[in-house]
């Protein structure tokens, strides 16, 4: 690809065994984000300015090769980027696995780079059912993010859905009506629920949030849902 000057990548973590499913993978953090949702843990990641060009990111990759299955393109929101799928192109050259994180804001760059064969997996975060959508994640986003969910129910591609929970922004009922989305839009797989984690540096300040303030096993007939953490 032509070098440039931009700098979308804010920070590299150069190993992770927990952030491609059976895969080894480096995390590529890129900076910006489109949401500003209040549980975020990446406030520098978010707010901040790139730091390392596509150009540079490609040489560390080169150099781990023999060590990596794939890539995580994570952030912020990785799919804002001018020429990401350049970039994606180049890693695919190095024969390496692509997953993307996403906040699913992007039907359009996800239905491009599906239809090309140039991601391998996606990780699709559901932050909020309709109703409290704008106010946690402070964008009007949410019917791109269900036309890139059901997009993704209607490809080969594997994906995972996952949600932040803190109990002073989500409550059960919440939870449930995001199941009934996921089902009525033909989703199989597995539904992560992430517990949000206290005493964390987030992009608003919140409180502690208490756990087991829902019973995951009532929550679907139909699908898997898997609490971490």
């Amino acid at each position: 690809m032509k070098a440039g000057v931009a700098k979308p990548i804010y920070s590299i973590s150069p190993f992770t065994l927990l952030d491609y499913p059976d895969k080894t993978a480096c995390i590529l953090w890129f900076a910006g984000c489109n949401m500003r949702c209040l549980y975020c843990y990446n406030p520098s990641i978010v707010l901040g300015k790139g730091k390392i060009r596509f150009e540079e990111a490609l040489t560390f990759l080169r150099s781990r090769m023999k060590l990596l299955d794939g890539v995580v393109l994570s952030g912020g929101e990785c799919t804002m980027h001018k020429n990401l799928i350049d970039f994606i192109i180049e890693i695919k050259k190095l024969g390496l696995l692509v997953k993307i994180d996403t906040n699913g804001s992007n039907p359009d760059f996800l239905k491009h780079v599906i239809n090309e064969d140039l991601i391998d997996y996606v990780a699709l975060d559901f932050k909020a059912p309709k109703a409290k959508f704008q106010n946690i994640t402070h964008s009007d986003l949410y019917k791109d993010f269900t036309s890139s969910l059901n997009l993704l129910t209607h490809c080969h591609l594997p994906f995972e859905v996952r949600t932040t929970f803190h109990s002073s922004l989500l409550d059960s009922k919440d939870l449930q009506e995001m199941v009934h989305v996921l089902e009525n839009l033909n989703y199989t797989g597995s539904y992560f629920i992430q517990h949000y984690m206290n005493d964390t540096e987030t992009l608003t300040k919140l409180e502690n949030s208490e756990r087991a303030q829902f019973n995951a096993s009532a929550l679907s007939t139909k699908l898997k849902v898997v609490v971490r953490n």
